[in-house]
């Protein structure tokens, strides 16, 4: 999948994400770093590309703006180095990649993936 690192995780989650085979690069890759989330959300929509980030703001961005892209992958706790956050990314992939293809706020969390197909309903 193609994946964008958001500033919120290291560099080498993107690094670790890119050896398991995914085509994933890091905000800074990109002269994002420092941006609003706004242009970030953007960047990733442009290009195709699953936000990955532990910034909750990003779901209040898509509630909001309710978009049907990008898919955004949410880490809820999901431990303190570079190696347990890139596994938790993967196994969410693998667990619900086809809602991510579809459209999806996905919440990694250590005991459980929720998932919420874009855009949100209103009700």
């Amino acid at each position: 999948m193609k994946l964008l690192v958001d500033e919120s995780l290291a560099g080498r989650v993107a690094a670790l994400l890119a050896e398991a085979g995914h085509d994933a690069i890091h905000v800074g890759d990109r002269g994002l770093l420092g941006s609003p989330d706004e242009t970030v959300l953007a960047s990733a929509q442009r290009e195709d590309r699953i936000l990955v980030t532990a910034d909750t703001d990003f779901g209040t961005l898509l509630a909001l703006s309710a978009p049907p892209q990008p898919s955004v992958i949410l880490l809820r706790r999901p431990g303190r180095r570079a190696e347990e956050r890139a596994t938790a990314i993967t196994d969410a992939i693998e667990a619900v990649g086809e809602a991510l293809e579809a459209g999806a706020l996905v919440v990694v969390e250590p005991s459980r993936v929720r998932v919420r197909m874009l855009p949100f309903d209103e009700a």
